[in-house]
């Protein structure tokens, strides 16, 4: 089988991330260029360019890419929704698949299993999920206190609010562009369909539909 050049964008973190890669067809994905800037505030503003950055650098035109591979979060809606609108927008306009990946499944690939990954969800919660030593996720992922967090099995914890869990710390702590693609590398190299690209919220949005008016009576 050839290899499949694929782009990899998340932004269900802090961290910007976008990197080219090579999937070849036996073997882990080869990283070809990567940028990634930890910036809770300017996911919009640095995603385009990052992604501009990294064909640049390796040389590859977007009309070279086989597929795009995109962090489907748990993330806060308005960061989240960044990579996710620019993954669909870009595989669109290329006519490539886009392959949604849950964002701890990507830190869990790299920290290797049995482990717990947490990431910050603000409000003093975390996303969380757990793996097993396969790095197989076993539950999750889901929003709470790290306090109301089962270890299950881990023995370990990753991702960027790990040290709130009460377990010794591994890397990374953000999803990476290696992570990302090898949790879906099995459909990369087949060609199957890509699951529907539906963001991982997990919580209600803070905006709601402003209710009737109260009726008002004459004095």
């Amino acid at each position: 089988m050839q290899s499949v050049l694929v782009l990899a964008i998340d932004t269900a973190t802090p961290a910007v991330t976008a990197g080219l890669l090579r999937l070849p067809g036996d073997g882990p994905p080869e990283l070809l260029a990567r940028r990634v800037t930890v910036d809770n505030r300017a996911h919009a503003e640095l995603l385009t360019p990052s992604i501009r950055a990294v064909l640049a650098e390796a040389g590859v035109a977007a009309a070279d890419l086989d597929a795009v591979v995109c962090g489907a979060g748990p993330g806060p809606f308005t960061g989240l929704r960044v990579g996710m609108v620019t993954a669909a927008a870009f595989a669109d306009g290329l006519g490539i698949p886009v392959h949604p990946v849950c964002s701890l499944d990507a830190i869990a690939h790299e920290a290797v299993g049995p482990v717990l990954v947490a990431t910050d969800a603000r409000r003093r919660e975390v996303y969380w999920a757990r793996y097993d030593a396969a790095g197989a996720r076993v539950d999750g992922p889901h929003v709470a206190r790290p306090a109301g967090v089962p270890a299950g099995g881990a023995v370990r914890a990753a991702g960027a609010a790990a040290a709130m869990l009460g377990l010794p710390v591994v890397a990374p702590e953000y999803p990476g562009p290696v992570g990302l693609v090898a949790v879906v590398a099995a459909e990369l190299r087949r060609g199957a369909p890509p699951a529907a690209l539906t963001p991982l919220y997990l919580r209600r949005p803070d905006a709601v539909e402003p209710g009737a008016r109260k009726r008002v009576t004459p004095a």
